[in-house]
């Protein structure tokens, strides 16, 4: 197949790249050349997706079996859709990362493809959302997105909703977060219960299905790892696994952590106690060929990964993680 792929050089995007040499497939790349180098291997194209002339130069090197765009998420509804206008004419599929915060119920309830999402018209500009906080404006701005994907591709677009990525590459700092602070060692504050279920996928994962769908069609697919299979507890204890169990787990249940101001989601990484936070159904995606491989395997090359001299692409959000190792102790030494 001929994949022409929005990205390419960082995190998710570059896992498409790989999985598509491996393929034996011919992959273009449309990037700014900013973040990352293109792997060897791969047709490079350079300019910005906001630039209409860009995209027009970038169309007279189709036409592609199927776009896989992995770098809309930054861009607004209709940056989206000037997007998709130039490429349609030489793309036969279109296969759209999207999110689960596309779906109004996210966090706070249980999540299938028939769940509604957020009402918001292809055209939508940045603004679109933005007065009713940052978790809504988001979602409406990733619906907007979906809509003008489909809007233009019909039946010949795919969209992929996962919940977080973790794995080799991570730029937002989650799993790299704990497996650094597992490997500083001593009592280590977790968050909530050992038994709660979590949902991370792997990157290679979904990279892997991106390129299914780009084949055969189909969709919309929530993409999470099935429901009870992991919780926090399999995370920390690999985290300490691999990185040579220096380390001793304290937890501290919700309420206590909130009672000491500590921030869900970003202070102790993928720790939220929203109802819907994890508890996504993805089984038509498994039903479609998902397969989403053990979390101890994506902990364990993470940490190779950070051990490998490469080094995450520099990203804002990296910073927004991670608890303040004085704040961590002074915690710890309220839990007997």
């Amino acid at each position: 197949m001929r994949i022409l792929l929005l990205g390419g050089s960082w995190f998710l995007g570059r896992a498409v790249a790989e999985d598509c040499l491996a393929r034996g497939w011919s992959v273009t790349t449309f990037n700014r050349g900013r973040s990352a180098p293109d792997l060897p291997g791969v047709q490079t194209v350079r300019g910005d997706r906001t630039s209409r002339e860009d995209l027009e130069r970038l169309a007279r090197s189709g036409p592609w079996d199927a776009v896989v765009d992995t770098s809309a998420s930054e861009l607004a509804p209709n940056q989206v859709l000037a997007g998709t206008s130039v490429l349609e004419p030489v793309v036969d599929r279109y296969v759209y990362v999207s999110t689960v915060n596309a779906y109004i119920g996210w966090p706070h309830e249980p999540l299938t493809e028939r769940s509604p999402t957020y009402p918001a018209p292809p055209d939508a500009d940045r603004e679109y959302g933005i007065a009713e906080g940052v978790t809504i404006h988001y979602g409406k701005q990733k619906a907007g997105a979906e809509a003008a994907v489909r809007s233009l591709f019909g039946d010949r677009a795919t969209v992929l909703r996962p919940g977080v990525i973790l794995g080799p590459g991570e730029y937002v700092g989650r799993l790299p977060w704990w497996l650094q602070r597992a490997e500083r060692g001593g009592r280590m504050l977790a968050p909530g219960r050992p038994e709660q279920p979590i949902q991370p996928v792997d990157v290679r994962d979904v990279a892997a299905f991106a390129l299914d769908t780009a084949a055969k069609g189909g969709g919309p697919y929530n993409l999470a790892a099935p429901q009870e299979r992991d919780t926090m507890a399999n995370l920390l204890t690999a985290c300490l696994e691999v990185t040579g169990n220096q380390g001793e787990l304290a937890w501290a249940e919700d309420h206590f952590l909130a009672d000491h101001g500590v921030r869900e989601w970003t202070e102790l990484p993928l720790w939220r106690t929203s109802a819907g936070a994890w508890a996504v159904d993805a089984s038509l995606a498994r039903e479609a060929g998902f397969v989403c491989r053990p979390l101890l395997e994506t902990v364990r090359d993470t940490w190779g990964w950070l051990h490998g001299g490469e080094r995450p692409v520099a990203h804002p959000r990296w910073a927004d993680h991670g608890i303040d190792p004085e704040k961590e102790a002074r915690i710890l030494a309220s839990i007997v």
